[in-house]
């Protein structure tokens, strides 16, 4: 079915309300649709220094920038915090100033890819102007915390206090890292289910596939992902593998009820953020949160929530693929081809649940914390993780050829999957050619990566 969204301030009165809110975005699979968004870290040309807000190569001026080719600014308090346009997709700003593209809905990859090319193009245009570049890594390669400008958001002023409170890498997640992530749908409760344990189970081998972050502060980290490591050292309330997804009664009120236990950050009324960090949604809905006594939540305020939890796997009205490192233009087309590949088509849905059924919870765990240190040469059950990441390819392959959606010259959207295809198949990851280089070429000069990097 079309999604039936209630308008933003109905008041939510009780538990079923929350779930409809998610149920609601059930549709057809003549409706899916394939939502890519991808941050990339903007730095001065000359001094490699993070963009700051402010001055005459920062954020704000390349926002500006941006407005000759119909972007719209989006402003909070007066300040110029993103852009929006026509066609369905807009630019947001993440807390350190990482540039990210929330596409529009598209029906293929084909489309997608189009629209990372005239996306990556138009700010390239505008960044050269400025004297600034852009890269696509999982975490910043040089700059420490004390380097980076917050953005002006009032959401992250309170997430940046709150986030010490519960782990010790927070900050770090939001000021270091960068991703890569693609939002598919889903038909009905059990296929988002069947979809969901799914894509949480392969997340570790995007993110083997997709490695591509292993310095920091100048040198190796010890990580191929290290972005993925600082997940798990930033929010456990909030963050991991959800092992609930994988029992029996999963479905949309058992996600409801994990939500409903995830402390709240933040409520919205006339265009500011109301301090509601620690606070529990259940008492919102009981007209209970300190930060607004007596008032209860309205379908905004749930909307925002949703967006607050950071699982690897995240379901909103869609579900958000979560796991994989930012990188450069080919693997930014790369990851919605491999998640529509296996999720948009029965056949390949079907044998990656047949692959995935009868890992434990224990091997999802061990996935998890393993891949981001050893990659595609992770061990696992008589084999490595690049053998899954190759049976992985293959089915993803299947799925996009039975999907038949082919381009002007009469190419479907395997071609998409290549870059994936090579890794796997070396076994080596990019975060590992990254560090061959760093011990050769580059003489251990992390600046030589800006150049090599950059779009």
């Amino acid at each position: 079915m079309a999604p039936k969204s209630s308008p933003p301030g109905t008041t939510l009165s009780d538990k079923a309300d929350l779930i409809n809110y998610i149920s609601d975005g059930e549709r057809e699979p003549k409706e899916w649709r394939i939502g890519t968004e991808h941050e990339k870290f903007v730095f001065n040309l000359n001094t490699l220094a993070p963009a700051p807000y402010e001055g005459p190569w920062g954020i704000k001026k390349l926002l500006e920038g941006l407005g000759r080719f119909g972007w719209v600014p989006v402003q909070e308090e007066g300040l110029l915090i993103g852009l929006s346009h026509a066609e369905g997709c807009a630019i947001t700003l993440e807390p350190g100033g990482q540039l990210e593209l929330a596409g529009a809905q598209l029906e293929t990859i084909h489309q997608t890819c189009n629209e990372v090319h005239t996306h990556l193009a138009q700010v390239k245009q505008v960044a050269e102007r400025l004297g600034v570049g852009l890269l696509g890594i999982g975490f910043h390669p040089t700059a420490r915390r004390s380097d980076i400008d917050w953005m002006p958001k009032g959401r992250y002023g309170l997430m940046r206090q709150y986030m010490p409170t519960v782990g010790n890498l927070g900050i770090d997640m939001m000021i270091r890292t960068s991703t890569v992530q693609v939002n598919l749908d889903f038909s009905s409760e059990k296929d988002m289910v069947k979809k969901f344990r799914v894509s949480l189970a392969l997340q570790p081998i995007a993110t083997a596939l997709f490695a591509a972050s292993p310095f920091m502060e100048g040198l190796p980290s010890g990580f191929l992902s290290l972005r993925s490591r600082i997940w798990e050292d930033t929010d456990p309330d909030r963050c991991g593998m959800l092992p609930f997804v994988f029992e029996q009664g999963m479905g949309y009120e058992r996600y409801v009820d994990y939500a409903l236990n995830v402390p709240m950050y933040f409520v919205r009324r006339d265009g500011k953020y109301i301090d509601a960090t620690g606070q529990s949604f259940k008492d919102f809905m009981d007209g209970k949160l300190p930060a607004l006594p007596g008032e209860k939540p309205k379908e905004s305020d749930w909307s925002d929530h949703l967006t607050t939890l950071f699982p690897e796997v995240r379901l909103k009205k869609f579900l958000e693929m979560r796991g994989a490192d930012g990188g450069p233009w080919r693997r930014l087309c790369a990851l919605p081809a491999l998640w529509t590949g296996i999720l948009y088509d029965q056949s390949a849905l079907d044998a990656a649940w047949d692959m995935t059924k009868s890992w434990t919870l224990e091997d999802h765990a061990y996935l998890r914390t393993e891949v981001p240190k050893t990659g595609l040469k992770t061990h696992f059950k008589s084999g490595t993780v690049q053998d899954l990441a190759q049976t992985t390819l293959a089915i993803a392959t299947l799925g996009l050829r039975n999907r038949g959606c082919t381009d002007i010259r009469g190419a479907d959207e395997t071609s998409f999957l290549g870059t994936l295809s090579q890794i796997a198949d070396s076994g080596v990851t990019p975060a590992e050619e990254m560090l061959q280089k760093f011990g050769g070429v580059w003489n251990q000069d992390i600046r030589s990566l800006f150049h090599d990097y950059a779009y």
